[in-house]
């Protein structure tokens, strides 16, 4: 669009009045003020800084235009690392200097809503809008403002998303284990779910299962270890196993007894010890775990015949938030499930007296809540029916995780994520887990649940079967070619 301009008298081979209608206008045109009216509110929009060279403070019109330019530099490269090289996104988003690059974007980016404030403001003078016809008098500042609120929500959040992906790593990896390669091909990793609290001297693991990740491919095969698994024995070198040497065993006394059942192994190595298990387990507390967990690794490792460096401990409360956070899980619910328990001493008779509501068969779309107690009912089933139903929990949640939800929901997902985990996972793999990560969710989750259906004995396990189990889940028989 051309405006026009009157002829102006010249002296000297130079116009008395510059014949650019942008900065110089002819006020006494509504027209032509109405079009460049509209052209600065655009330009405004388009590129912030451009309406100030051209009609403007040509000081701030470039201070803005080489804050947008840069912008656009630093989302090009953001872009260009998301798309072709994730490892270093990654490695960027969560190494060690994170804080600092993720302090400095949310910076940025608020500095910039307030640049873009600054620029609209004076956009909004440049138009001289008493001389321009009445519905753009009116109808350009709205289209400015409404243009700045987008621009500067979108900033705002993302600088919201910069900040809570620093304090949600900074929480969950602020401590963690040592850096280590693959074993036999896999990285495992052991899971727990439990009830966290100050002072729960009781807690006891509700879920265990080992997540084995394929280092090349990512396949993953999740292991479900029932909670009351008798008399685990503990891995070569465990201190556990100096302790118990025939196996986990329980143990009776009036302040502090327990089961020879897996969930019980944390009373015993932290617990129930003057020392709190710290002579035990010295270095765990500085590698972000706990004497009770490092026990727990130990007994699966020995149950299971392979080497589990890390944990990842999911607080239940924070799953429901978690769950909440990834906009709900789609399950297919076969049998009638109630929510809530007996009160103590009651037994689990009569259900319809205290169930406080009811999961029923069929396909849903769970809340956080529902999805809790979908994962902790047990009164009317048994501990091996929990088991697949926190399995099949878990793969729903992963099947969530998807790039467009997470980034849509990051900021509700990474505080879900601080309150939900503890974990001594070392930041340094963070880049590898996460491109094995989004391996993995091309390829079919394989579970080996430790139960009857697959030959174990909830009363006398079989040990040497239960690591053939595995065994075979994680390294199947290759079946020959063929020759021609």
């Amino acid at each position: 669009m051309t405006l026009a301009a009157p002829h102006a008298p010249v002296r000297g081979g130079r116009p008395l009045i510059e014949t650019r209608p942008l900065r110089n206008p002819d006020i006494a045109d509504a027209r032509m003020m109405g079009q460049r009216a509209w052209w600065l509110v655009a330009l405004n929009v388009l590129v912030p800084g451009s309406a100030q060279v051209l009609a403007g403070s040509r000081r701030l019109g470039r201070f803005g235009l080489g804050a947008t330019l840069f912008g656009w530099l630093l989302l090009a490269v953001v872009a260009g690392l998301g798309l072709f090289a994730r490892g270093t996104f990654v490695w960027l988003a969560t190494g060690s200097f994170s804080w600092i690059l993720l302090t400095a974007i949310q910076v940025l980016l608020l500095g910039y809503a307030v640049l873009w404030v600054v620029v609209t403001i004076d956009t909004l003078r440049l138009l001289r809008l008493v001389k321009v016809p009445v519905i753009t008098r009116f109808a350009a500042p709205v289209a400015a403002i409404l243009a700045l609120v987008l621009a500067c929500s979108g900033a705002v959040y993302t600088s919201n998303v910069a900040a809570s992906g620093r304090g949600a790593i900074g929480d969950i990896f602020g401590r963690s284990g040592p850096s280590l390669p693959p074993s036999d091909g896999y990285y495992n990793i052991l899971l727990l779910g439990a009830d966290s609290g100050d002072g729960r001297d009781s807690l006891r693991f509700d879920s265990i299962s080992v997540v084995s990740v394929n280092a090349d491919t990512g396949a993953t095969t999740i292991t479900g270890i029932p909670r009351e698994l008798p008399h685990a024995p503990f891995s070569e070198g465990s201190p556990m196993r100096e302790l118990y040497p025939d196996g986990f065993e329980g143990h009776s006394s009036p302040t502090c007894g327990w089961e020879p059942w897996m969930n019980h192994i944390r009373s015993a190595a932290e617990v129930c010890r003057e020392d709190h298990g710290m002579a035990l387990y010295p270095e765990a507390a500085a590698h972000g775990s706990a004497p009770g967990i490092e026990a727990t690794k130990d007994a699966a490792e020995g149950v299971l015949g392979i080497e589990i460096p890390y944990y990842v401990f999911l607080d239940m409360d924070g799953f429901a938030a978690l769950v909440d956070a990834l906009g709900g899980v789609d399950i297919d619910v076969t049998q009638r499930l109630p929510k809530g328990g007996p009160p103590p001493g009651s037994g689990a008779s009569d259900v319809e007296d205290w169930a406080i509501g009811w999961i029923e068969p069929g396909q849903q779309h769970m809340d956080g809540d529902t999805a809790q107690w979908y994962a902790r009912s047990r009164y009317t089933t048994n501990d091996y029916d929990r088991m697949k139903r926190q399995r099949q929990l878990q793969e729903a949640i992963l099947a969530q995780f998807t790039p467009e939800n997470v980034l849509s929901r990051f900021s509700a997902v990474a505080d879900a994520g601080a309150d939900l985990a503890d974990t001594d996972l070392p930041r340094d793999k963070l880049p590898e887990f996460f491109d094995l990560m989004v391996k993995a969710k091309k390829l079919p989750v394989t579970r080996v649940e430790l139960t009857p259906e697959n030959g174990v004995d909830e009363h006398e396990p079989d040990y040497a079967h239960i690591r053939d189990l595995v065994d075979e889940a994680l390294h199947p028989p290759q079946t020959a070619t063929p020759t021609p």
